[in-house]
């Protein structure tokens, strides 16, 4: 029996990671401090069910002026991370995932939420998923865009929250509780050790 408020996670379920790149590692121009902590958890989870994980890139423009608008000034300020300026191999996962691929699938996407294009949807679509357990990169800012992307298609959203990380500790714990109080009819939230007692893939 499920305590769970929609009840336990089925085999219509995708784990979506979400930009666990050496980008945002202590190695990158963005880091989250403690991305290295939560890593452990992320590919246990990953591990796991790698045959229904999604990991998504952010992958930066080559220069500013390929992005359109807010997004080109942006980049003006954050020019070091540009990919004429980058080192490539911050695009990639961290080691530990990126072994994992295949049979987990990658989708790299130049914004922050994966659910723009169709890419990340035809995905989903084509093997029938209803409910995304989402880990990743960072709790307010791509994780948060993917969660509310999640949202609007009509998904079950369930977040872990001991294996999210961001580089605000304030912004991550905020974020928690608004997904927990605002959002409680379409988002849950529970840690990794319950996730594994809950969804038996």
């Amino acid at each position: 029996m499920s305590d769970l408020r929609h009840g336990p996670l089925s085999s219509s379920t995708i784990h979506l990671c979400v930009d666990m790149q050496k980008l945002f590692s202590s190695e990158g121009p963005w880091p989250a401090p403690w991305m290295e902590r939560v890593l452990p958890t992320v590919t246990r989870i990953a591990e796991r069910y790698a045959d229904r994980t999604v990991f998504t890139r952010f992958i930066p423009p080559e220069k500013p002026e390929d992005m359109p608008g807010q997004w080109r000034a942006y980049y003006e300020h954050w020019r070091q991370a540009t990919r004429a300026v980058l080192d490539p191999d911050l695009l990639n996962l961290m080691p530990s995932l990126a072994r994992l691929t295949p049979p987990a699938a990658v989708l790299d996407k130049p914004v922050y939420s994966p659910f723009t294009g169709h890419r990340l949807l035809n995905l989903l679509r084509s093997q029938g998923t209803d409910t995304l357990v989402i880990t990743g990169s960072e709790t307010d800012m791509c994780v948060l865009a993917t969660a509310l992307g999640a949202v609007d298609h009509g998904y079950r959203v369930v977040l872990v929250s001991d294996a999210l990380c961001s580089s605000s500790d304030e912004g991550h714990d905020s974020l928690l509780s608004l997904y927990s109080k605002r959002f409680s009819h379409q988002i849950e939230t529970l840690d990794s050790e319950r996730l594994f007692s809950e969804w038996r893939a």
